[in-house]
């Protein structure tokens, strides 16, 4: 694949993984990018996950010919990037490997070795020069590991951006690019908000016509709607207005009401998102709670606490930071029940949360008053 004249793609697809960091489904794979720059001297952007080590090695062997590259810029130590560092330096014995100072530590932490000969040792703002064009450094500690560093080509206009603007999904796969880049980024980016908002404002700073990112496709088109979307994901904000309903069920009753609380909120024309958290992927669940204005978390009282998977949805919100959101509740519970005020004490941590006045509250089976108090619900969220 050519980025540019001068860079070319290197990089591999995974269509055997199923869980991506072992949690997150991949049902279309995954693609980890590496990327060379043909100059006076020739670096390749990064290694690819360690069971790709011959295709990844072919495919810079393919680019290159008989010449050698100079340098390995290895922006991410994460092992899907980084594991195949040591097969590098093997094929390549004279290449010099360009990271931050952390970075290093890391590799001596992966492998027994910080390749203490071959060091390259960048930071913010510093250049590497190729011969017609230089590359410059940027740090981007958190986003989402501390080592992490980004880098510009100032000839061409390319952003490494790491991890960032990545997406789940192979490159062989058609799919909408934003669905998937945004569970891949509130699943694994999001609680870093604040740096993610730090490295865009470095970001603005530069001229940027292309943007390649560690993982997902080559963005070339229109980049102010993905750069715009970062800008709303990592600030916590809605970019949908409308409705999630969250719900677990036991025998049916909670889910009753949460279908009813759907349908009337469709016939006002809202926009609505229904997830069983027992049955459907959490992480869209997760997904779905940042992306919504308003947010209906509708549970069970379960061993006086809450429901487990309701549990897990709310732990995943709180660690990412939640916040910025309308939120109501629906509780059932057949004795004592508590669900609701175990979600708000679970939600204390998450700001700038607006409670609605109208809480349900099922004892066992919906009943007249409950109908009703769905129905004031629906109003409340349509005009909030």
């Amino acid at each position: 694949m050519f980025i540019s004249d001068s860079i070319r793609y290197v990089g591999v697809n995974d269509r055997d993984i199923d869980l991506f960091e072992g949690q997150y489904d991949v049902p279309n794979g995954m693609a980890y990018n590496s990327y060379v720059i043909i100059d006076e001297k020739i670096a390749v952007m990064d290694t690819v996950d360690a069971r790709f080590e011959d295709e990844w090695l072919g495919n810079i062997k393919t680019v290159l010919g008989e010449r050698m590259p100079d340098y390995l810029v290895v922006h991410h130590m994460e092992p899907d990037h980084s594991a195949n560092i040591v097969n590098f330096v093997k094929a390549y014995p004279d290449a010099k490997i360009v990271s931050s100072a952390k970075s290093f530590v890391m590799m001596k932490q992966f492998f027994g070795d910080d390749f203490a000969d071959r060091q390259v040792v960048v930071g913010e703002g510093d250049k590497l020069c190729l011969g017609g064009r230089e590359l410059t450094f940027f740090t981007a500690p958190m986003v989402h590991w501390p080592e992490v560093i980004v880098s510009y080509d100032s000839v061409d206009k390319v952003l490494f951006s790491a991890d960032g603007f990545g997406k789940f999904g192979a490159l062989d796969t058609e799919e909408d690019w934003a669905c998937e880049a945004r569970r891949y980024y509130i699943g694994i980016v999001g609680k870093y908000g604040a740096q993610v908002q730090s490295l865009l404002k470095k970001a603005a700073a530069l001229d940027i016509k292309i943007i390649c990112p560690l993982h997902g496709p080559v963005l070339k088109e229109n980049l102010g709607y993905y750069l715009d979307l970062y800008d709303t994901w990592s600030s916590y904000r809605a970019e949908t207005e409308g409705v999630l309903i969250a719900y677990t069920s036991v025998y049916g009753n909670t889910k009753k009401a949460a279908l009813l609380l759907a349908d009337k909120l469709e016939k006002m024309g809202c926009k609505v998102a229904v997830n069983d958290l027992a049955r459907c992927d959490m992480a869209e669940a997760v997904e779905d709670a940042f992306r919504y204005s308003k947010t209906v978390f509708a549970t069970t009282t379960y061993n006086m606490e809450i429901f487990p998977f309701m549990r897990e949805f709310i732990n995943h919100l709180v660690e990412r930071n939640y916040s910025n959101k309308a939120v109501a509740f629906i509780e059932n519970g057949s004795w004592a029940p508590v669900a609701t005020k175990v979600m708000k004490g679970m939600l204390e941590k998450c700001k700038n949360l607006t409670y609605l006045d109208t809480t349900v509250k099922i004892m066992s089976a919906m009943s007249k008053e409950n109908e009703e108090d769905i129905d004031n619900l629906a109003k409340e969220l349509y005009n909030i």
